[in-house]
């Protein structure tokens, strides 16, 4: 008897309590999303309609990074977006690679004062994405390493205009690895192929995390945001040691609480050495499931959950345990480290639209 790998969906027997959870305890910012299209099709929505779902949500701040797809997006989302609701939104710029070759090198200098020009338009912060380590190439053609010393003039440019710069690197380990049957990801990347970067055609994932910490600590004077937890959320021992060195260093977690949520004790262990250091986003659109996933995952002692609301979760076949944070350190991860870094003035302490949570025990089918 065979059976297909996508038609396995095996249903836990295990009896263990289980938490209703609508959504986070409290207001929060999410800093890390996108309003499309990985946020969705809310780009091609009226402003009004997107606020007032992101009201049902108890979001009281929304990061959306796709400022970096371009400067018409951007001066879309400012025309649009920022102007609705200003307190309610910011906008991140982006760096061009693009128009290294052409520039020559003179890209780093005329980056640099692109990115001044974005915040005097409006940008609040710089998004570098994931091609940056992996695929950008210089003006002769070379692959740029994250840690490239000639990039420092928009690092500093950053610094001095007092806007954080939110870094993608590299991804999950297991990208860099052969597709083998030995590869956790195996059936992920079976579907996503692209999402693939295997030697020789890339740089060690090694190479690619540890041009970031150096990045990090050699312009001390600049706010970095780790997404995904600082890159790196299978080796939490690594990122706690970052932010330990690097006190210019913020991490989120969008994306990896399937990683986070299958080492419990270290996630919970992180969270509440760095409390000050960790900021709540879930990169996938202001989705109210998602949202309260995140939420259980931070509030609650659950054990032996889905990641996903998906049948088959995508990331890979395991379930996640939560964390059961202490309320002053959820208060912090979800609104207070981002209001800070911000300098926004939210309503932090009132109780958000979808605080409500019933326990019981039951077997979940």
């Amino acid at each position: 008897m065979t059976l297909a790998l996508a038609d396995f969906q095996p249903a836990p027997q295990v009896i263990r309590p289980q938490t209703t959870v609508t959504g986070p305890a409290m207001p929060f910012i999410d800093a890390h999303n996108h309003l499309g299209p990985f946020g969705g099709s809310w780009s091609e929505k009226e402003p009004a309609a997107f606020f007032d779902h992101l009201s049902g949500t108890g979001c009281v701040h929304y990061v959306d990074l796709d400022g970096g797809w371009g400067e018409d997006v951007l001066d879309d989302r400012l025309r649009r977006f920022k102007a609705y609701d200003p307190d309610r939104y910011r906008v991140f710029g982006g760096v061009d690679w693009a128009l290294w070759p052409e520039e020559g090198s003179a890209f780093p200098e005329k980056a640099a004062a692109r990115l001044e020009a974005q915040a005097t338009r409006g940008a609040e912060g710089l998004k570098i994405w994931k091609p940056f380590g992996l695929t950008v190439t210089d003006d002769q053609g070379q692959r740029v390493g994250v840690d490239d010393p000639r990039l420092a003039p928009i690092w500093e440019t950053a610094g001095r205009l007092g806007l954080p710069v939110l870094v993608h690197v590299a991804d999950p380990v297991a990208f860099f690895d052969p597709v083998t049957p030995q590869n956790e990801r195996w059936e992920e990347l079976s579907n996503h192929p692209e999402w693939s970067f295997p030697l020789p055609d890339y740089p060690p994932f090694e190479t690619i995390i540890a041009g970031f910490a150096n990045l990090v600590s050699r312009h001390p004077n600049t706010t970095f945001i780790g997404a995904h937890v600082a890159c790196y959320a299978e080796n939490l021992a690594w990122v706690s040691a970052l932010i330990d060195a690097c006190p210019n260093l913020y991490i989120d977690f969008s994306a990896r609480v399937a990683e986070l949520g299958r080492v419990p004790r270290a996630a919970r262990a992180l969270f509440l050495r760095h409390a000050d250091r960790i900021l709540f986003g879930i990169d996938s659109g202001p989705d109210k499931a998602t949202y309260a996933i995140y939420a259980r995952f931070l509030e609650t002692a659950d054990e032996y959950f889905s990641y996903s609301a998906d049948p088959v979760p995508g990331q890979g076949r395991w379930m996640i345990y939560g964390l059961n944070l202490p309320t002053d350190v959820q208060r912090r991860i979800y609104h207070d480290n981002a209001a800070q870094l911000f300098g926004l003035k939210t309503a932090a302490h009132q109780s958000g639209p979808s605080s409500h949570k019933a326990a019981k025990t039951e077997r979940v089918l």
